[in-house]
Formats: C-alpha cells, sequence, structure tokens
C-alpha cells in the first residue's frame, strides 16, 4: 500500500534515494535524488495513476511511459527527459528520469511575468516536443508547468509521456492547465496539449494562470470547462496565439502549424528589431589598438564587469542535417541539392582555400576552392561607407548590405568573393579580399536541427574526415544569442600547407532557419590586433534585414 508521505533519505526500489522535494501539486510529487548504484543525480516523480475506466484490461504505467519513451528518445534528442527506471505500485508510479537542465517551470512562474518573446522562445521549444509526439501518435495528456524545465540557454525539456492511460483518459494533476474537454473527462487528444501549451504561455506572460486553483481539484476543472479566459494584458504580440490554443472548442484551436509559424514571426521579428549595429568605438583605444570588451581573446563571448556579453553563436549550415552529403558537396564544389555557385571579381590568395565540407558552416569547413562560374562581376551592391557622423563603424571598414537579406561591416576593399545557394534556399557569401588570407562566411540555412550542439556533434567526424590535421579547440558550447539557441565551435586545420583557425558563431531564427558567420585566418595570425579588431567588428555589426 502506498505510503501517504514520503520522506528525505528513504530509497525507492532499493536503489533511489530522495534527496529534497522540488515540487508538490495536485496528483504529483517531484524529487531531487540519486542513484546510488552509478553515484549520479535523477529526478524521481511519484504521480497518481488515473483510475481505470473501461472493460479492457489497463496496460501497465510502466510499459507505457518506458515504450513512449524508448520511441521520443530518437524522434526528440535532448528534448524529452531520459527515462531510467518506472516503479510502479497500485495507484501511483514512480518514473525516475536524468536530470533535465535548468528548473521546472514552475520555479520560473515563482518569479514574475516574463517578456512575450522570451515566452514565445519556451513556447516553440515545448511545440517542438509535441509535434513530434503528436506525429508518433503520443500525446501527453498531462502537460503542465511541472512538465517542462527549461535552462538560461533557453533548452526546453519536457517529461511526463506515458503517464496517461489513453487519449479518454482522466486527467490527475495540473487542473488549472486541463482543457475543456478533460475537464468534461472527454479525453486528452493531441487538441488538450494544445490548450496546455496556451495555458503555460498564458501564466508566463501574466504571472498566473489563465484559470487559477479552487484549491479542490473539481472545482479547478468547474472552472475550466464554464469559466471564459480574460484576455492576457501582458502578451503583447503573442496574446493571438495564445488566444488561438484557448479556445473551448477543441476543433477551434489553431493548429500546430499556425502556431509555429506565430511564435517563429515573434522571434524572428525581435531579432531584426532588436539588433541593431552596436557602437563599437568602446573596443578601441585612441590609438586604435583593441580593448579588452569583455570578450576572452581565446573564446570570444564571456563577460565584461561581470554583465553577460551578447554573442551569436555557430549554427549548423546549408545542409547540416545531411551528414551524407559530404562527398558530394566535396566533390563538387558546392552545395549539395542542385546548388549553385558564382564567384565575384578575383577570389583572394588565401591560405583558408582548400578543403569543403559537407556543411560549409555547421561543420566548420575551410573555405573551398572557388567553384567553376562565370567569372563576369557580381550584380550584388559593394560595401559603403557608413552614414557621415556615424559611430556604429569603425575606421576601415564599411557597412555591407547584402540583397540576400543581411548586414555586416567589412574591411575597406572586402567584397563576396563566392556565392552558393541550394535548392532549398539557402545560401553562402563568403567575404574576401584579393591578397588576404582571411575570409569570412555567412551562411543562411533552412534544414537546421532543434539542438545546434547534437548538429555539431553529429558533424564533427565528416569535418575530421575531410579536413588535415584538424584539431577542436575546447568543447562545443551551448548559448543563447537574444532568447534563441545556438553553439559555438572553434578548430585548427590545414589548408594549402598552411595551419589555419576559424571560428563560428550563429543563431537560430525559428523553423529550422539560422544565420552562421564563420572567420577563418592563418593560425599564426589568429592573435594580431587587425584580426581581432576584425572579428569583433563583424560579431557587433551582423544583423538580418529585409531583402
Amino acid at each position: 500500500m502506498a505510503k501517504a508521505q514520503d520522506s528525505a533519505g528513504e530509497l525507492i526500489a532499493e536503489r533511489y534515494r530522495l534527496l529534497e522535494v522540488a515540487l508538490r501539486e495536485e496528483g504529483r510529487t517531484v524529487w531531487h535524488g540519486e542513484d546510488t548504484a552509478f553515484g549520479r543525480p535523477v529526478v524521481l516523480t511519484r504521480s497518481r495513476v488515473a483510475e481505470h475506466r473501461g472493460e479492457k484490461p489497463r496496460e501497465p504505467a510502466a510499459d507505457r511511459i518506458l515504450r513512449a519513451a524508448e520511441i521520443l528518445g530518437p524522434a526528440c534528442p535532448g528534448q524529452v527527459a531520459a527515462v531510467l527506471d518506472v516503479v510502479e505500485g497500485s495507484d501511483f508510479v514512480w518514473t525516475v528520469t536524468e536530470r533535465p537542465p535548468g528548473v521546472p517551470l514552475t520555479e520560473l512562474l515563482l518569479l514574475g511575468p516574463v517578456d512575450p518573446v522570451r515566452a514565445a522562445g519556451l513556447g516553440l521549444g515545448v511545440l517542438d516536443v509535441l509535434t513530434a509526439a503528436h506525429r508518433e501518435g503520443l500525446p501527453h495528456g498531462e502537460l503542465g508547468p511541472s512538465q517542462v524545465w527549461a535552462d538560461e540557454q533557453g533548452t526546453v525539456t519536457v517529461t511526463g509521456f506515458g503517464l496517461a492511460a489513453a487519449g479518454d483518459a482522466t486527467r490527475v494533476t495540473a487542473p488549472s492547465y486541463a482543457s475543456p474537454e478533460q475537464a468534461r473527462r472527454e479525453g486528452g487528444a493531441p487538441a488538450a496539449d494544445l490548450w496546455a501549451l496556451g495555458a503555460m504561455m498564458y501564466a508566463l506572460v501574466e504571472g498566473r494562470p489563465a484559470v487559477r486553483d479552487r484549491g479542490e481539484p473539481e472545482a479547478t476543472l468547474k472552472a475550466v470547462d464554464r469559466l471564459p479566459v480574460r484576455a492576457p494584458r501582458n502578451a503583447g504580440p503573442l496574446a493571438p496565439a495564445i488566444l488561438g490554443l484557448l479556445r473551448w472548442d477543441p476543433v477551434e484551436r489553431v493548429p500546430e502549424a499556425v502556431v509555429r509559424e506565430a511564435l517563429t514571426r515573434i522571434l524572428r521579428q525581435n531579432l531584426e528589431e532588436t539588433t541593431p549595429l552596436e557602437p563599437l568605438p568602446d573596443l578601441l583605444d585612441p590609438a586604435g589598438d583593441v580593448r579588452d570588451a569583455g570578450v576572452d581573446e581565446g573564446r570570444p563571448g564571456r563577460t565584461r564587469e561581470g554583465r553577460p556579453v551578447s554573442r551569436p553563436v555557430l549554427l549548423g549550415g546549408a545542409l547540416a542535417v545531411t551528414v551524407v552529403a559530404v562527398g558530394v558537396f566535396a566533390s563538387m564544389g558546392g552545395l549539395p541539392g542542385g546548388g549553385n555557385a558564382s564567384a565575384s571579381g578575383s577570389a583572394p590568395s588565401r591560405a583558408a582555400a582548400s578543403t569543403p565540407s559537407a556543411d560549409p558552416t555547421a561543420a566548420g569547413a575551410q573555405p573551398g576552392p572557388t567553384p567553376t562560374a562565370s567569372s563576369k562581376p557580381s550584380s550584388s551592391p559593394s560595401p559603403s561607407p557608413s552614414p557621415s557622423g556615424s559611430a556604429t563603424v569603425p575606421a576601415g571598414f564599411s557597412l555591407y548590405r547584402a540583397p540576400q537579406g543581411f548586414a555586416v561591416a567589412l574591411p575597406q576593399g572586402w567584397k563576396p568573393v563566392e556565392t552558393q545557394s541550394s535548392d532549398d534556399l539557402a545560401y553562402r557569401v563568403t567575404f574576401g579580399a584579393s591578397g588576404d588570407p582571411r575570409t569570412l562566411a555567412v551562411t543562411y540555412s533552412t534544414q537546421l536541427g532543434p539542438d545546434p550542439v547534437a548538429v555539431w556533434s553529429a558533424l564533427e567526424p565528416s569535418l575530421r574526415a575531410v579536413s588535415t590535421d584538424y584539431q577542436r579547440v575546447g568543447d562545443i558550447q551551448p548559448v543563447t544569442y537574444r532568447g534563441l539557441k545556438g553553439a559555438d565551435m572553434e578548430w585548427y586545420s590545414v589548408s594549402a600547407g598552411v595551419r589555419v583557425r576559424t571560428f563560428g558563431r550563429g543563431f537560430l531564427i525559428g523553423d529550422h532557419r539560422g544565420f552562421s558567420l564563420r572567420w577563418t585566418t592563418p593560425a599564426a595570425d589568429w592573435d594580431t590586433t587587425a584580426n581581432r579588431k576584425a572579428l569583433k567588428t563583424f560579431l557587433n555589426s551582423f544583423r538580418p534585414t529585409s531583402k
């Protein structure tokens, strides 16, 4: 028989020690714990099992939970908590998972409302998981803030799949986030998950649930079913998506694709509106040398005086999900998938020009030989000086506005030396100058996975295979840029007999799309004042623009 109260220090299944309660809510208690067999931290969740209805025997909860984990692990890598064990009782079940990064959204809600852009980013992360789960025929059915973990980098991890016995199971946890049809005991199909998503985003921007807890589950469920939802006051551009998800009739709720487009648009517009060309004079002293702007010379993106420094982050390139394209791309010298390439002007005589990779940015390929193409001058606009009196671009640089949809400050005399595109609208523009061994590559990608670190990890073997003397510098680092997910990477290789060093940064803008920058120089010149100034200028000046 189940005990009314578990206690710290108790062993579950003679193996998992309860350490500290992370949260308690209706129908669920979450503990931080330890796997004594391996000495690793775990999370143990004790959930009440819904009363079984129907004549058919109920599938054991352990079987459901483990089956869901087996399916969703590959479908949502890094986004669904890995289930280590399940211990089932008569009316409850313990689920043991790896500890997700960050904290449950219940803790975030205790700190008060968050801005709509951050809520949109978290909502998009949850939607990614729900979309994959629904595609596999696995609605969640118990989704609420305690089932969603998030860290400071915006990484979202969802737990609790498989707890609901079936699509028509009675909801047993977090009644404030139940859908009206769940409140009426009519089931928990995918539409109920979408309601829960809307309810969570509502709570994030308002600081309270759309339906307040009434103290007793039945009273709360009755309020969910009968009371209208008040329009959120603090949702801003997120309000239409929230209200579209919180429609009483599940048939009228906006579909997942529409929600995704709305959330993506909010993140993209925020990026375009809040990524101005940042003033750079504070990076230079009166003599024109680079000051320490809080970016460690060996690893850009640290802090200055304890304050975080905004930084774009490296991301996968145009075909980051297609590892098998390495050979095709390397042999063709262009983007896979029937991509086109053009060379504008004379290619620079750079030490970095040698072997391309499957993904010219994400996999960190060194700039490759200029593909055979028309020698006619490019019709792309050349760099233009910033307006008179502007302090946004330092001396010796000009602002280049690319017709593809971005702007970046370039050294005087630099221009596009190679442009590549593919059928999926991805492109790469490489900049340089004749006689200059350095290059900057800007890539727009349309087929990026949801976890930038995983993209890098999957592609690194291919990068090593096509590079000479490849050596990564440090770890692949997950980072956040203006609320968007990304990852950085640096590496050495040898190109045309010269050892070069590459640093890449990029960021996701939603819907599997993102930008990335790749800066390659001879390794011996990496720390020169000119190179450090150029890199910081690129990172501070780059921004997406309207075409």
